[in-house]
């Protein structure tokens, strides 16, 4: 390992291993999967396979201006995480605190409307159409006692 080998590095206000790979690194960022973290990675002309560690502080400004700008940069609109946006109605992808506090919004936003979703979440229940009667159960065990045996 070379003088200059960083063993973390900060993008995009995540400390990463300097040891995995770049692709790797990247998919730890909440909001930037593995396909993501290969296309971040190819839009800044950076080898995926190479070590965070090993880039330079020029490549990672690259990586971060990358992963900011990415609706700008050509990615269709279905690749993004937040295509769509009820508010301002552009495709956007955030990574981070902004997409916590938005998946929140919007999960808060459907209890106070009382959708469907939204009262399911408010009551802690299964949302996507999941089956309840035996799943998802919490509190108290509940099962079948067997009776006393006969002699």
């Amino acid at each position: 390992m070379s003088e200059e080998f960083r063993y973390i590095v900060r993008i995009a206000g995540k400390d990463l291993n300097g040891l995995d790979k770049v692709f790797y690194a990247l998919h730890r960022i909440k909001g930037v999967g593995i396909n993501t973290a290969y296309l971040i990675a190819r839009l800044a002309n950076v080898d995926p396979e190479r070590r965070v560690g090993t880039l330079t502080d020029e490549e990672v400004k690259r990586i971060e201006e990358t992963i900011a700008r990415l609706p700008e940069l050509g990615v269709p609109g279905w690749y993004m995480n937040r295509p769509r946006d009820p508010e301002t109605g552009k495709d956007m992808h955030l990574i981070g605190s902004d997409l916590v506090l938005k998946v929140k919004g919007d999960i808060d936003l459907m209890k106070s409307i009382k959708s469907w979703k939204g009262i399911r979440h408010a009551l802690g229940l299964k949302v996507r159409g999941q089956r309840t009667k035996t799943t998802g159960r919490t509190g108290m065990t509940v099962g079948v006692t067997r009776k006393p045996k006969k002699r």
